[in-house]
Formats: C-alpha cells, sequence, structure tokens
C-alpha cells in the first residue's frame, strides 16, 4: 500500500518553481539599480527575490537616496545578513536561476574574480558561477585601471556578465528614472522577465 502511495506521489505533476532571483547591493555609486530592480520584481509574482546588502552599500542607499535599511528591506521576499555564511544561498544545493550585483564595487568585483567568498555575497556569486547559472554585475567605476580591467575579463571568462549601468540615448530620456529604467529593463531581458520599462528599438527612423 505504502509503496504504491509513494509511486503515485512522484507521478503526480510538481507545481512549477518561483524564478529566484539573488539581489546584492555594495557600495559603488548608483545604488538606485539595486532598488529599482527590487521595485519592479516586487510586482512579477513569479519571481522571489533574495537580497544582499553590504555595510558599504547601506552607507551608500542613505547618501544617495535618503533610505534606510528597512525601506529596502520590505522590497524583498527573503533578507540574508551578508556576514550570514552559513544561508541557504551559500550552497549550490539552493536552486536559484542567477544573481545580479546592483551596483558591483570594485572591490566586490576582485573577490567574485579572485574567488575570496569572504563573505556571504561574494559566496553566493561564487556558487552561482560554480554552478553555471547567470552571475550580472553592475560594476561602477571610471576610470578603469589595469586591475579593475583584468578583473572583468576574469569574471566573465568564468561566465559572468559585465554589465556597467551606462545610459542609452536613442529612446530619448527625459528623466534619470527613464535612463535607469531602460538599464534595469536590459538586466531583466538577460533573465527574459517580462516587462514594459523602455520602447524596444524598431530600427532607425527614416528621414
Amino acid at each position: 500500500m505504502t509503496a504504491s502511495a509513494d509511486a503515485l506521489s512522484l507521478a503526480q505533476p510538481q507545481a512549477p518553481r518561483r524564478l529566484r532571483l539573488i539581489i546584492a547591493i555594495t557600495g559603488a555609486t548608483g545604488v538606485i539599480y539595486g532598488v529599482r530592480l527590487l521595485q519592479v520584481l516586487r510586482d512579477h509574482a513569479d519571481v522571489e527575490t533574495h537580497l544582499l546588502i553590504s555595510e558599504a552599500g547601506l552607507l551608500n542607499l542613505h547618501q544617495e537616496l535618503d533610505m534606510k535599511r528597512k525601506d529596502v528591506e520590505v522590497l524583498a521576499d527573503v533578507v540574508h545578513n551578508v556576514r550570514n555564511v552559513g544561508a541557504s544561498i551559500a550552497s549550490g544545493s539552493f536552486q536559484s536561476d542567477g544573481m545580479i550585483i546592483a551596483p558591483c564595487s570594485m572591490k566586490t568585483l576582485a573577490a567574485v574574480a579572485h574567488g575570496l567568498s569572504d563573505n556571504l555575497l561574494t559566496r553566493a556569486a561564487d556558487v552561482v558561477l560554480k554552478e553555471r547559472r547567470r552571475l550580472v554585475l553592475m560594476v561602477r567605476e571610471t576610470p578603469f585601471n589595469l586591475a579593475h580591467l583584468r578583473n572583468m575579463t576574469a569574471v566573465t571568462e568564468m561566465g559572468g556578465i559585465i554589465f556597467p549601468p551606462l545610459p542609452g540615448f536613442y529612446h530619448r530620456p527625459a528623466s534619470i528614472a527613464e535612463m535607469v529604467d531602460h538599464t534595469v529593463g536590459r538586466v531583466l531581458d538577460l533573465f527574459e522577465i517580462q516587462h514594459a520599462l523602455t520602447p524596444r528599438w524598431s530600427g532607425m527612423k527614416s528621414e
């Protein structure tokens, strides 16, 4: 009886799992990108977000957006302490669909490039790479020195995607918010998440 019941249970179709994305905010300028990502994903019932904020990221939230930790944490489904290296997202057995570091500081880039895993944020990134999942680093610095460029090359060779949040102008943005949404929309495209944040390119206008 038990064996038959078990077999029947295994035969039942499993409910589809929600898309799981890890969102990390670090101390580079541009924390608005991470916050906007969380705001947009909050409206996607089929996406589960796991949030990490570094100590420097918290400073920039206050400096650039006058936001506190709790203002951002309420936007995520799950919040992890960056010091808790024993959290679920530290293991490859935790099924995620990728990670976005928005923005990504040069310190975090270097830690990822060299596999340091010195906190939960960089460990989670290391897991995403080793499990061959999608890792997107919205690196923010200018100009780049040779160490920055070499670290970006290393992450790219490991399968990560370097995505500097460079604004586009072909859609003629009328505000900073539109510029941010255009970049956030392009990041969401990498995970095939539907959105209406920015118009799609339909070709050059005729004269």
